[in-house]
């Protein structure tokens, strides 16, 4: 009865996966670790001999524990991966920010430089709180 809860869970698991891919929700390279792990927890659940095997082949006592250091590991790869995958995004972001910095600066200075009587237009987007120049001829 068990191993059927386990087989539905993981089944479940994988559907929600691959529903989560087609729908674009979840990138391919997140979904590959979940999804061998939902295959792991299916063969698993469908021959619960199997992790009896592989506990006496690696020569640890109990099954379970070795299912929960096998989980604790996976959880640590994925939050180191995730933690990789933040630095990678933070730096993508700060440098972002310095070139539209840039960028802004330059737009700026060559704005004040604009030759012709007419007053600069502000950027798209920004907001400014100077008044347009009345002429005094009239």
């Amino acid at each position: 009865m068990g191993n059927i809860a386990a087989f539905l869970l993981a089944l479940a698991i994988v559907a929600l996966v691959i529903e989560m891919l087609r729908r674009k929700k979840l990138r391919e390279k997140y979904a590959v670790l979940w999804l061998i792990v939902g295959v792991a927890t299916l063969v698993l659940a469908a021959f619960p001999r199997l992790l009896n095997i592989v506990a006496e082949y690696v020569g640890v006592q109990i099954p379970s524990n070795l299912l929960f250091a096998m989980s604790i590991l996976m959880l640590l790869g994925v939050c180191l991966h995730l933690s990789w995958e933040i630095s990678v995004v933070e730096d993508e972001t700060r440098t972002l920010a310095e070139e539209v910095a840039i960028l802004r600066t330059q737009l700026e200075s060559l704005e004040q430089h604009r030759p012709g009587p007419a007053a600069p237009a502000a950027p798209a987007g920004t907001h400014t709180t100077e008044r347009p120049v009345e002429s005094s001829d009239s």
